[in-house]
C-alpha cells in the first residue's frame, strides 16, 4: 500500500507529516525548513517573536528551502500580538497558518483578504466543524497526548473518529505520535495525516540548548510528564523538572516584570520566562512543554534521518495492514 497523499490547500507534500509548532523558540526557521526539505511541511512558532523577528524567521526559511516546499507559522490564539503575528505572516505570503489555544472568527476573514489558508487546532467535533464553516482549510485535532496547552483530557484515537465523520476537510492526527507505526495508525483510523512536535526537538536542527534536548533522551514512562496550570488559562503538559515539581498545585511564583505578551494572564508564573530559561539551557528551572510519549526517543538525529525513518516505518505498517 502507497503512502496516501496529503492535500491541505495549495500544498502536497511528499509525506503526510506536519512539524508542529513549538514556542518559545524551539520550532525556528531551520527545523521548519529541514522538514520542507525532506518532504514534509516545516512550521515556525510564531509566539514569542516581535513583529520584525517573526518577518525575519519567515525570510530565512525561504531562503534555506530557495522558496520551494512548505512553510507554515504557528501562532497561540492567546497572545496579545496574535492579530498584528498573523497578518504580519499574511504579508510575508506564508503558506498557511495555524492557530489553537482558542478560536478567532477574525483569522478567516484575513485569510480570505491575503488569501493564506487557515488550519485550526481543535479538540472536538463541534469547534471542528465551526472551524470548517469559518472556512478552514484543514483541521488539526489534538488529544491529551500532545505537548504544551491542551484544550482536552480525551485521547486523539477517541476525538478523530468522531471529528472525520463530521467534516469534509482534510482532518490531521496530533498527540503522542513518534513513528511511523503511530502515523499509520492515525491514517487508518481516518486522519489524512498527522502532526508531530516531540520527535522533532530531538533533531540536530532543533535550535534548542542541548541541555533541553537531553531532557527528552532521559525521560521515564512513570514519570516522564505531569500537566500544569498554565498562566495561559489551560493546562499544559510538559516534561517534569524541578520547575514543574515548585508550580505544582496552586503555588504562585509570581512575576518580577510583566512582559504583557498574553491577553489574559493569571499571573502565576511568568510563562514566556519559564519557557526562555529552558530553551535557552536552564532545562531544571524553566519550562519544557512535551508530549506524553517521549521516553520513546533514544536518539538525536539529523531531521533527514528522522523523515527517513518515518518513512520506512510507515511503509511496512501499512503494507502489514494490506497482507492481513
Amino acid at each position: 500500500m502507497s503512502i496516501p497523499q496529503l492535500k491541505v490547500a495549495h500544498m502536497m507534500p511528499k509525506l503526510p507529516i506536519i512539524q508542529g509548532g513549538m514556542a518559545v523558540r524551539v520550532s525556528t526557521a531551520k527545523l521548519a525548513a529541514a522538514v520542507a526539505n525532506n518532504g514534509g511541511i516545516g512550521i515556525i512558532a510564531g509566539t514569542g517573536f516581535s513583529i520584525e523577528q517573526l518577518r525575519k524567521e519567515i525570510r530565512k526559511a525561504r531562503e534555506l528551502t530557495s522558496g520551494k516546499g512548505y512553510i507554515g507559522v504557528n501562532i497561540l490564539f492567546a497572545a496579545r500580538q496574535f492579530a498584528e503575528l498573523v497578518r504580519t505572516s499574511m504579508e510575508e505570503k506564508i503558506d498557511f497558518i495555524i492557530s489553537g489555544a482558542g478560536f478567532s472568527r477574525d483569522i478567516y476573514a484575513w485569510s480570505r483578504e491575503f488569501q493564506v489558508p487557515i488550519v485550526s487546532i481543535v479538540s472536538s467535533a463541534k469547534f471542528a466543524k465551526l472551524a470548517e464553516r469559518m472556512g478552514a482549510a484543514a483541521i488539526v485535532v489534538e488529544g491529551k497526548e500532545a505537548g504544551g496547552h491542551l484544550g482536552t483530557d480525551r485521547s486523539v484515537k477517541d476525538i478523530l473518529p468522531e471529528v472525520v465523520k463530521e467534516v469534509s476537510i482534510p482532518v490531521i492526527a496530533a498527540g503522542g505520535i513518534i513513528d511511523g507505526n503511530d502515523i499509520a495508525e492515525m491514517l487508518k483510523m481516518g486522519a489524512s495525516g498527522v502532526q508531530m512536535g516531540t520527535r522533532f526537538v530531538a533533531s540536530e536542527e532543533c535550535e534548542a540548548a542541548d541541555s533541553f534536548k537531553d531532557l527528552f533522551l532521559k525521560a521515564v514512562p512513570e514519570e516522564e510528564t505531569v500537566l500544569i496550570n498554565s498562566p495561559v488559562g489551560l493546562p499544559g503538559r510538559a516534561l517534569r523538572n524541578a520547575f514543574t515539581d515548585k508550580i505544582a498545585g496552586d503555588v504562585e511564583v509570581g512575576i518580577e516584570s510583566c512582559r504583557a505578551c498574553l491577553k489574559h494572564c493569571s499571573q502565576r508564573f511568568c510563562i514566556f520566562d519559564a519557557l526562555e530559561r529552558a530553551v535557552d539551557g536552564d532545562a531544571e528551572g524553566g519550562l519544557v512543554f512535551s508530549g506524553e510519549y517521549a521516553h520513546r526517543i533514544k536518539e538525536i538525529l539529523p531531521v533527514k534521518k528522522i523523515m527517513e525513518q518515518l518513512q520506512a516505518e510507515l511503509e511496512v505498517a501499512l503494507s502489514k495492514s494490506v497482507q492481513v
